[in-house]
């Protein structure tokens, strides 16, 4: 029996057994029929879960990109790889084959090692979302360079912090970016980002807008002449299967962005076989994924679950409302798209304009429907159960985290009940449980609880890049002896799990994970701001906001408060990205603190929540009066 694809209900329940009781064969047997490797593996793995010490597939010899591209040739050289939309609709396709894929990839890996980019090297990747952007990818895995993307709506200072702590060597941007109505400076940013910065010996520039910009001729190097001259095939890099093979930057409750580190071998064998069950791929399928590639959701399940598939995946630049609100739907029926994954908020903005923008299209292709980034509420569940699938179609609600490199939790399409705003069964070999405040497993169902893993998976993260300690402080240090994922769930009484919220200062706004330490850290920026304090609430599009608390120094008190709210969310768009902007900023004498001075922010959430009834245990509290007053002016 083959353990790679599961075929009914029936079958799910033997193979996850099968994985908790067995991982060694099961885990083995999937990677060993399914996969190309140079050399095969020592060990299946082994873990020291308090050190955070994890490894999979011990010695083996492999590189990632045999296995989405090469392999594929023989039977598949002609079918389309990727398809880009561009943001213009106007603008002419392109349908890249697996076998132009290849040239394209071996070419871009021979430029980048025509600039000196070697195994282990880091490449950051700030490109819009051009095919470029995904075969800049593949070629540094192919050469065994480290790629870290940068989301191409974040500021220089957040490019700067990122380019710094993974010490990259070559950054590719291009000239500029398309994204609705608006042209993208993506060069001008990366210019400012790495100012004065020595370890960046090369800037890589693909050609996107044809717009002038800037050129510094000691490090800055175009695309297009390089590409045009380079060898059209390569020898891929042999790569140990622990060999990290990227690093991709996640919001930390406090501090900096933690550099996630995912290895070559059980992050490739996980995402495959997830993509594969989840989705119910068939030879043939059209799946479209509207993440961004600067996101994990983009790294697994636009480029590298499809392509180990052998999948035809969809890359779009633009937006859902541009040039009109039917954008999606005129892609899902020119492409014939069978599957189409995509985020709540963009489910909730769409609900909002005309039906009609809907009916005009036919979407009889579509097979399966998928929901990623953050908890799906009911009404969007419904609306996206009966107008785009039609009640035909089933929703694969997934729930997983950077870190965890997959998907864990998720109806597997056609096969799993389903259940609005529940991620529904752990896959095989996910060992979901719920601890309670004293760190123990609550068992049975119909509880709640913090949401861990007792037993380490393929795809998960090895480590926080340069920083060791504080990867096994963050997941591994609140209930020892097993990964803390950051959220709340409960189970109810068939154990379907379902999503609560997060345990931290993060807040999930339009599927991104934002933590608010560095958002706060930009506001105390200003001149006028004493002290900030951000917490989420609820929100009908994004489903979540953010809301400030400021205090304001002295000398800031007499300033126009229209004008400083302006200031402060420019702010935040130059040093954090404008996905940080505060919805609501509600000034404040002062802030909620403990005796040791500690901001009492779950009492703020309470407030940004209107649940003003219970604020726990305030006996720590310094200072009481402040509480009142910021009620009775709350937004």
């Amino acid at each position: 029996m083959s353990y790679y694809k599961i075929a009914d209900l029936e079958q799910y329940f033997k193979h996850y057994k099968k994985s908790v009781r067995e991982p060694r064969k099961f885990w083995g047997k999937i990677a060993e029929e399914n996969f190309i490797w140079y050399q095969a593996w020592d060990k299946v793995f082994e873990f020291d879960m308090g050190k955070g010490d994890i490894k999979w597939f011990l010695n083996g010899k492999l590189n990632i990109t045999k296995n989405c591209i090469d392999r594929h040739l023989s039977k598949r050289g002609e079918k389309t790889a990727i398809i880009f939309e561009p943001n213009n609709p106007s603008e002419e396709p392109q349908h890249i084959s697996y076998n132009e894929l290849y040239t394209r990839v071996s070419k871009t890996a021979n430029v980048l090692k025509s600039l000196g980019v070697k195994k282990g090297d880091r490449v950051c990747i700030y490109l819009p979302m051009i095919p470029e952007l995904a075969v800049t990818m593949l070629a540094c895995a192919r050469i065994g360079a480290i790629h870290s993307v940068i989301f191409a709506g974040f500021s220089d200072a957040a490019i700067r912090s990122r380019v710094e702590d993974c010490g990259a060597k070559v950054i590719v941007t291009s000239d500029g970016g398309f994204r609705g109505e608006k042209t993208i400076k993506t060069k001008e940013v990366v210019d400012k980002a790495i100012e004065g910065l020595t370890s960046v010996e090369k800037v890589l520039v693909v050609k996107r807008t044809n717009e002038p910009v800037s050129f510094n001729n000691k490090i800055d190097v175009w695309f297009d002449e390089l590409y045009e001259a380079a060898e059209a095939s390569n020898i891929a890099e042999i790569m140990d299967s622990e060999e990290p093979l990227f690093i991709l930057y996640t919001s930390g409750s406090t501090g900096k962005p933690k550099g996630m580190v995912h290895s070559t071998a059980g992050y490739m064998i996980q995402t495959a076989y997830t993509f594969q069950n989840v989705f119910d791929y068939k030879e043939g399928d059209i799946f479209w994924c509207t993440a961004d590639l600067g996101w994990i959701t983009g790294h697994s399940y636009i480029l590298y679950g499809a392509l180990l598939n052998g999948a035809t995946t969809v890359i779009f630049e633009g937006i859902p409302t541009y040039p009109n609100p039917s954008r999606y739907w005129d892609i899902i029926d020119k492409y014939q798209v069978t599957h189409f994954y995509t985020a709540p908020t963009a489910i909730r903005s769409l609900m909002t304009n005309d039906y009609s923008y809907v009916a005009s299209h036919n979407l009889t292709s579509l097979r399966v429907l998928g929901s990623v980034g953050e908890p799906i509420n009911e009404e969007a569940w419904h609306w996206f159960n009966d107008f785009i699938g039609k009640k035909r179609c089933p929703i694969v609600d997934t729930w997983w985290q950077t870190e965890t490199g997959s998907i864990m939790i998720s109806p597997l399409a056609c096969i799993t009940p389903t259940k609005p705003t529940y991620a529904t069964l752990p896959l095989p070999g996910i060992q979901t449980v719920l601890m309670d405040e004293k760190n123990n497993e609550i068992l049975g169902n119909q509880v709640m609880g913090s949401l861990c893993v007792k037993f380490p998976w393929p795809s998960i993260a090895r480590t926080i890049w340069g920083d060791h300690e504080r990867f096994v402080k963050t997941y591994f240090s609140d209930f020892p002896g097993t990964y803390f994922t950051g959220d709340n769930a409960l189970r109810d009484e068939v154990g379907y799990y379902r999503i609560t919220g997060r345990a931290d200062d993060v807040v999930i706004v339009s599927g991104h994970n934002l933590g608010t330490a560095p958002i706060e850290d930009a506001i105390n920026h200003h001149p006028a701001v004493a002290e900030s304090a951000v917490v989420g609430f609820p929100h009908d599009i994004k489903g979540n906001a953010l809301y400030g608390f400021i205090s304001l120094k002295k000398e800031g008190s007499t300033r126009d408060r229209d004008n400083l709210k302006k200031e402060i969310n420019q702010l935040i768009a130059d040093h954090y990205g404008p996905i940080g902007k505060l919805d609501k900023i509600q000034f404040v004498d002062d802030l909620p603190k403990t005796r040791s001075g500690k901001i009492l922010r779950r009492v703020l959430r309470s407030i940004a929540l209107n649940q003003l009834d219970n604020f726990g245990d305030t006996s720590t509290m310094i200072n009481p009066e402040v509480v009142s007053s910021i009620i009775e002016n709350r937004l």
